[in-house]
């Protein structure tokens, strides 16, 4: 079974198609080479170094808060 994690995205680089992102304080880059229209700001979920789609804010907030409460993050 595969698990992807929410991060919101906090810096873009169209040159490399790839885009800082934050979960619990840690950065990391990702591609976004499966993503058409992301911004600062947006929730994606990644896997394996790429973000795989957009998701609402409030899923992702969910999704964040049930990891928490059992531990995972």
């Amino acid at each position: 079974m595969c698990l992807a994690i929410p991060a919101q995205i906090t810096q873009l680089d169209a040159a490399t198609d790839q885009a800082t992102v934050t979960l619990g304080g840690i950065s990391k880059t990702v591609s976004l080479a499966l993503i058409d229209d992301a911004a600062v700001g947006d929730y994606v979920l990644i896997h394996v170094g790429y973000a795989l789609n957009k998701i609402s804010t409030e899923a992702a907030e969910e999704t964040l808060r049930v990891l928490a409460e059992i531990g995972a993050i």
